[in-house]
């Protein structure tokens, strides 16, 4: 069974509840998954993460870029990073915004880098996208996301209300394809 560690910031709620549709779709296929809170990271959860078969990293795009909680946990990876304790781990994302666009492909961009700062092997959806005219917005892959998975929760909604039940579906899929490449790549 690999150890997959989901390490996330969310501001509002909305970021937590695609972290926890990952880690379902995760813990489903067959992992041994875990919820990290970057706010919640001691020296307990350092030694998880240099354990972990893989690290999915999620942050919600804020002003066209990972929050600031997430930067602060992705700055304090430097440590690890000395060390090259995540070299060859599994590596993934995601990102959640108001908008359809809101500059997700920013933060996807940001955390592949952080994975390649650590020497990660970086792992995709894998999923094609929703994109014929009889698409719905509750398909899996609506938002379209290819390197990283995307949601999209309205600005005024509640966590209770977004995202989107497609978009956790599509979160859910994504946890499994991490937790079999992950378990592909480590042979567990």
């Amino acid at each position: 069974m690999s150890n997959i560690i989901i390490v996330y910031h969310s501001g509002y709620g909305h970021t937590k509840k695609v972290a926890e549709a990952v880690l379902t779709g995760a813990n489903d296929a067959g992992a041994n998954g875990k919820l990290l809170p970057v706010g919640e990271i001691d020296d307990a959860a350092w030694a998880e993460l240099d354990a972990a078969d893989a690290i999915i990293f999620g942050a919600p795009t804020y002003m066209g870029g990972p929050s600031a909680d997430f930067k602060k946990f992705a700055d304090a990876s430097s440590k690890p990073w000395f060390a090259q304790k995540w070299k060859d781990k599994i590596g993934a994302g995601f990102t959640n915004s108001a908008t359809m666009n809101g500059d997700k492909f920013s933060t996807i961009s940001y955390l592949v880098t952080l994975a390649m700062q650590h020497g990660m092997i970086w792992a995709g959806t894998g999923m094609m996208p929703s994109n014929t005219k009889a698409a719905m917005r509750n398909d899996l892959n609506f938002v379209g996301g290819f390197t990283g998975l995307l949601a999209q929760s309205p600005a005024d909604a509640s966590p209770e209300e977004a995202p989107p039940v497609g978009d956790l579906e599509t979160a859910k899929a994504f946890g499994a394809r991490i937790a079999a490449v992950t378990a592909r790549w480590t042979g567990r």
